[in-house]
């Protein structure tokens, strides 16, 4: 839970995009859907009082960004795609963000599954994943 009252929300919902993604065989030679929800926590009370876009959170950028990494990567697994989605956003001004990445009909009988995950700035200093700022690896 995100403690902090000076942050609001920019929310970007039901971003489709495609990519290779999966543990089985098969899901490494295909893309598939995958559904991606962003909540970026962040201070709008400047942009709001100025009207002056220079103190936005891009989040069309925010959005190319991501599609850039699904088109480039392939993880094994959600929970990777999520933390990495997760550093794009925070390196792109959000101080805080919850991410869910869903996998449409992977499961029968349900319409959906994945992961959502809250992540901080502070939640990835001195991550060793490889993964750089941008969420590359």
């Amino acid at each position: 839970m995100i403690d902090d009252d000076r942050l609001d929300k920019v929310i970007i919902r039901d971003l489709l995009v495609r990519g290779v993604i999966g543990l089985n065989d098969w899901e490494r030679t295909v893309e598939q859907d995958i559904l991606i929800n962003l909540t970026l926590f962040v201070d709008t009370r400047a942009a709001g009082r100025t009207d002056d876009p220079a103190h936005i959170l891009d989040y069309k950028a925010v959005t190319k960004a991501v599609l850039a990494h699904v088109a480039e990567h392939a993880p094994l697994l959600v929970e990777r795609l999520a933390a990495d989605v997760a550093r794009i956003c925070l390196a792109r001004g959000a101080e805080h963000v919850t991410v869910c990445v869903e996998k449409p009909g992977a499961v029968r009988f349900a319409k959906s599954v994945g992961v959502e995950i809250t992540r901080s700035r502070g939640d990835f200093d001195g991550d060793d994943s490889g993964g750089d700022a941008e969420g590359g690896p």
